[in-house]
This record gives C-alpha cells, sequence and structure tokens, in this order.
C-alpha cells in the first residue's frame, strides 16, 4: 500500500471526488481506496467564491470506500492548500454534528418548562372564543 495524499479522481459515471486517498496494488486488481471522499462544487454568489461541499454517497455511515481502477477515467494528486483546508474542517464540523460532545457548549439554551406544549386544544378554543366573543356553538340552532 501506498503513502495517502489527497486526490480528485473524475469517475466514469462523470462524478468527480475529492478524497484522501491510497492505492492498494498489493493483489492481482489494484484498488484506489478513498478515505471520507465528497463532491465539490464552486460557485459565485453577489461577488462571494463559495463551495458546496457534499458527502460523495450521501446515505452511508462508512467513510472508507474502494474503488477498481477500471472505474476511474483520471486521477490527480492536489497539494492545493485552500482546498484540502477546506475539506478538513468540513469533515470536523461533520464529526462534530455526529458527536454532541465535541460541540460548544455555550451556543446551548437550557431546557425549560415554558418551551414547547403550551395549552390544550380545549384551553386555546376557550381562549380564542373568549377573545373574539364566539358565543358557543347551540346544536339545535344549527338544526332548523
Amino acid at each position: 500500500m501506498q503513502e495517502e495524499f489527497y486526490a480528485i479522481i473524475k469517475l466514469i459515471s462523470g462524478e468527480e471526488i475529492f478524497a484522501l486517498v491510497s492505492i492498494d496494488d498489493s493483489g492481482d486488481d489494484s484498488v484506489v481506496i478513498l478515505q471520507s471522499p465528497v463532491t465539490m462544487k464552486s460557485f459565485n454568489h453577489h461577488g462571494t467564491s463559495l463551495m458546496k461541499i457534499k458527502p460523495w454517497i450521501e446515505m452511508s455511515s462508512e467513510d472508507i470506500f474502494v474503488i477498481r481502477y477500471d472505474r476511474i477515467i483520471t486521477m490527480t494528486e492536489t497539494k492545493d492548500e485552500k482546498i484540502i483546508e477546506v475539506y478538513d474542517r468540513y469533515l470536523s464540523e461533520s464529526d462534530e454534528d455526529q458527536n454532541p460532545l465535541l460541540k460548544n457548549s455555550s451556543s446551548k439554551v437550557d431546557i425549560s418548562e415554558n418551551m414547547g406544549y403550551l395549552n390544550s386544544v380545549e384551553e386555546s378554543r376557550k381562549k380564542l372564543e373568549d377573545i373574539f366573543k364566539i358565543p358557543p356553538k347551540d346544536v339545535d340552532k344549527d338544526i332548523k
């Protein structure tokens, strides 16, 4: 197995992936091992350059994937520190999302009895009827 490096990979499906890559050519079939692969898309919004990053496979909880060479059109190593920094920051933020103990606790709001459930439907209906002075419906009047 070779050393790890950051790479941009173009697959035969047309997808472009950015990941920390290592190549395993020890067996008969050489494979590329991807660690936390993502798709990146850069765009400009009101004169600001932004980058959208998503996991390559969104529904998976795994972070290591194996691809055969015959599925890759091209692969290039990148040493662009800006892209690598954005990628590493994305991974560290997603780790914090998965582990609430890593989050900064100063932004948390404590739960109190005043939050959430305020009234029953019957109590709310009574209050609204009092506010708008709606007399209670009389079943006999509706029938006539």
